[in-house]
């Protein structure tokens, strides 16, 4: 009885593919190897800038990700809980959630159970709060905003050096000058410009991208703190009312 090894059991149309696969990837690695070789320090540097711009992305992806916990309906219901007077209801469904509107929310409702507080204090206090979240959303968003701006900048540095070097190779040549010798130089130059906006764009589109994602956090929280202003000084009012009522008739009486 004959036993087939794992190559022989593999089918030949199989094989076929994935070999010229295997090459294809293998060829792409040794040009990218190459490539950062020919360009020098130069692309080395815009190499690091896009490692460190990836993990930014990463990070701050991951955090707004962490964010989306559908707190829209929560809030929304612990609002009409609120302007109904219910207010441990409301406090009840956003005091567990990290979401940036359900924790000012939670606070603000904090601060109206104290009864302590006027109206302008706790939209201070919410205002601050909000300020601090979005600030948490904003950090490290600098960062790609200046590699976006670098890195076409040192992609060009590295082309300027490299045609000057170029253009030493023909002074050292002199009267024999080697038509290969310039366009081998001009082409090893462009190339930092090529790495320099392949870092950029992307990351230039990527900060955009989180920058607007802040943008709408930043709005949702001015929404809800004039919402909440609002409902805290209507029931102030009420209070107000009630207590004028109640003195008005302990003076009739």
């Amino acid at each position: 009885m004959t036993t087939l090894t794992a190559a022989e059991s593999i089918p030949a149309d199989v094989i076929t593919e994935v070999l010229p696969l295997e090459t294809a990837v293998s060829s792409t690695l040794d040009n990218l190897v190459s490539m950062m070789i020919t360009g020098g320090p130069v692309v080395w540097l815009l190499l690091c800038f896009s490692l460190v711009a990836l993990t930014v992305f990463l990070v701050k992806v991951g955090q707004l990700f962490s964010l989306r916990q559908r707190p829209g309906k929560s809030v929304d219901r612990a609002y009409a809980y609120l302007a109904e007077g219910q207010s441990v209801e409301a406090n009840t469904l956003v005091n567990a959630q990290k979401n940036p509107r359900a924790q000012v929310l939670s606070h603000a409702l904090h601060m109206i159970s104290t009864n302590k507080y006027s109206v302008t204090e706790i939209r201070d206090e919410a205002m601050r709060r909000s300020r601090l979240c979005l600030g948490k959303l904003e950090s490290h968003l600098r960062i790609l905003e200046v590699i976006a701006m670098l890195a076409p900048l040192l992609g060009l540095f590295g082309t300027v050096l490299g045609m000057i070097e170029a253009f030493r190779a023909m002074e050292s040549a002199g009267a024999q000058v080697n038509p290969a010798i310039l366009s081998g130089g001009i082409w090893q130059a462009l190339l930092t410009t090529a790495v320099g906006l392949a870092v950029a764009i992307p990351v230039s589109i990527a900060h955009s991208w989180l920058e607007r994602k802040v943008e709408v956090q930043a709005a949702s929280l001015q929404n809800d703190i004039d919402v909440l202003s609002a409902l805290v000084q209507q029931k102030t009012n009420e209070q107000h009312q009630v207590a004028r009522l109640q003195r008005t008739a302990r003076a009739v009486s």
